[in-house]
This record gives structure tokens, C-alpha cells and sequence, in this order.
């Protein structure tokens, strides 16, 4: 059987350090969209809220525009 979850149930392992790394930086869910697709990575509001709640699985190319707009490595990203 593959386990293809977090162990708390999640569909990434980056969600809640996203969330935490936005509200860091007072942005909106929207801003945050609006900033990616200024770098090229076509997400809107609706799939941030799913990536930060866990419901969305994450790509290898979103979380690399994710780490370099935050300004952090891959490794903060993903940490628990």
C-alpha cells in the first residue's frame, strides 16, 4: 500500500509554512496569488486556501516559486 499523506492526513508537507510565511509578511491569500503569477505560476486565491489547509497536493516547480518568493530553501519549506 503507498502512503501518499502527511501523517496528519495532509496533501503536502508545505501548507501550514506557507501559511505561516504569508501571514508573516501581511499578505492576503490573493496577494500571494497575484505575487506568483507576476513570477509565472498560475494559481489564484482558491488554491492557496487548499495548499495552507492541506487539501491540495503541491508541485516540485510551485514549491521552488514558493521558496524563492519567501526567500527560504526548499528544507525550511517542507519542514514540520
Amino acid at each position: 500500500m503507498f502512503i501518499n499523506k502527511a501523517s496528519d492526513g495532509r496533501n503536502n508537507l508545505c501548507g501550514k509554512q506557507i501559511a505561516a510565511l504569508r501571514t508573516n509578511q501581511k499578505l492576503s491569500q490573493r496577494a500571494l496569488a497575484d505575487r506568483l503569477q507576476l513570477v509565472g505560476l498560475d494559481v489564484d486565491k482558491n488554491a492557496i486556501q487548499r495548499i495552507e489547509s492541506g487539501q491540495r497536493f503541491v508541485t516540485d516547480i510551485e514549491l521552488l516559486a514558493f521558496a524563492t518568493l519567501f526567500e527560504v530553501t526548499l528544507e525550511e519549506l517542507v519542514s514540520l
